[in-house]
């Protein structure tokens, strides 16, 4: 049986949350698919609350903190991502956005990728197609159709009157997650070293101040 590396990364600010509650639905079952596709799971999940000083350092310095290089680098090296939010505003959580904005523009390219959200009305719901799934196409991610919205409401609700119920919705974002994971190969862990710039380069930058810099 082969492994496929999940992260869940979720912005609930509350402990707990609702917004947690969904990405332990989502993770469990994606698991179970996974499981059935002749796949472990090898499942970390990253609570955002737990980097919201380290996040705000690292936009005013330009630093991140080592906890916070290893929690991108499991994101980036992962084969799957789900992504959790509570909409506020009618959007994304400016925590869950800051998380976004550290990560390199193709780092999350082809990778695939489940999006959820949370909210206290249904209304909210449009916030994953005008807000979530744009986001993550700018990032180049691999979005699995199905995204899933949790209003106070669906809780504890399943098929009912012939519309489809959270349960259900899980169940089918984490079935089309899960196929993409078992699809695709292990990601190799990325080297920022792999391509330095040559001595003899950044000394001639020294005379030439449109020359190549480090960063």
């Amino acid at each position: 049986m082969g492994s496929r590396s999940l992260v869940v990364v979720t912005a609930g600010l509350g402990q707990p949350s609702s917004t947690r509650l969904l990405a332990d639905r989502l993770t469990s079952a994606a698991q179970g698919f996974l499981r059935d596709s002749g796949v472990e799971p090898d499942v970390e999940v990253i609570e955002l609350r737990e980097y919201a000083q380290d996040l705000t350092n690292n936009l005013l310095t330009g630093f991140p903190s080592p906890e916070l290089r290893a929690a991108t680098a499991d994101v980036v090296a992962a084969v799957g991502l789900i992504a959790v939010s509570p909409i506020f505003n009618a959007s994304y959580s400016g925590l869950f956005k800051l998380f976004f904005d550290v990560l390199e523009l193709d780092s999350l390219a082809g990778k695939p990728t489940l999006i959820a959200a949370t909210g206290g009305t249904a209304r909210h719901s449009l916030a994953l197609e005008h807000a979530l799934r744009p986001l993550f196409a700018y990032l180049n991610a691999a979005v699995v159709p199905t995204a899933v919205f949790a209003a106070t409401e669906d809780w504890g609700q399943g098929t009912n009157g012939g519309h489809v119920g959270l349960v259900d919705r899980i169940e089918r974002a984490a079935r089309e997650l899960a196929a993409s994971m078992a699809a695709r190969e292990r990601a190799a862990p990325m080297d920022l070293f792999a391509d330095p710039i040559p001595f003899e380069r950044l000394l001639a930058s020294s005379a030439d101040p449109d020359g190549p810099r480090s960063s």
